[in-house]
């Protein structure tokens, strides 16, 4: 299960959700979302976060992480923020605040919950009715999973990486496991932790 702490806690991956301020537009077009990119893979190298899965909304992104040390991920987020308000901001002509005061964490404890969350982010586009199935999305590390598509910042968890004895194996279980929407029940554990995450 989730636990709503923001803590460091060695080994175990964390669900990061970062909204626009007032769920604002942070993403206008595909040059933003491909500076963002860019700047997470610097920012989170640099700060020793391993990054295994990620979506990007209009008005807000996930990832899901495993930070090395425990001032890795606020590190790495701080970098991020500081960088992409200011490209964003340079870019539209605006002053200020971008993203809502801080990044809400979810630590994820056991293997089945890790998944699920991973399955939660990249659902998410199909959910907000942006596209039929989560591969028609490229903005999602969905196509790394399931198909092998390259990302060289993307570093695999033993969750996926159990799924198969080989990349072909472990992508076709991923296919299967994320073509079956979340269930009711999956949903609301993911939407109460998030909702009760600091």
């Amino acid at each position: 299960m989730a636990r709503q702490l923001r803590r460091f806690v060695d080994g175990l991956s964390v669900h990061v959700i970062h909204r626009g301020n007032n769920r604002q537009t942070i993403f206008r077009d595909d040059k933003d979302r491909e500076r963002f990119l860019a700047l997470v893979a610097d920012a989170f190298a640099k700060h020793r976060v391993a990054i295994h899965g990620w979506v990007l909304m209009d008005n807000h992104y996930h990832f899901e992480v495993t930070p090395a040390r425990e001032r890795s991920l606020s590190g790495g987020m701080q970098q991020l923020g500081i960088k992409y308000v200011r490209y964003f901001n340079r870019k539209y002509g605006r002053v200020g605040h971008l993203f809502s005061a801080r990044p809400r964490q979810i630590v994820l404890e056991d293997d089945d919950y890790w998944l699920a969350c991973l399955r939660y982010i990249e659902q998410n586009p199909v959910r907000a009715g942006i596209v039929a199935r989560p591969g028609d999305y490229r903005w999602s590390s969905y196509r790394t999973h399931a198909f092998g598509e390259p990302c060289c910042w993307l570093t695999p968890h033993p969750c996926y990486v159990a799924l198969g004895r080989t990349d072909s194996e472990r992508q076709a279980a991923y296919r299967a496991i994320v073509d079956c929407a979340l269930g009711e029940s999956e949903l609301l554990t993911q939407r109460l932790a998030a909702a009760g995450a600091p």
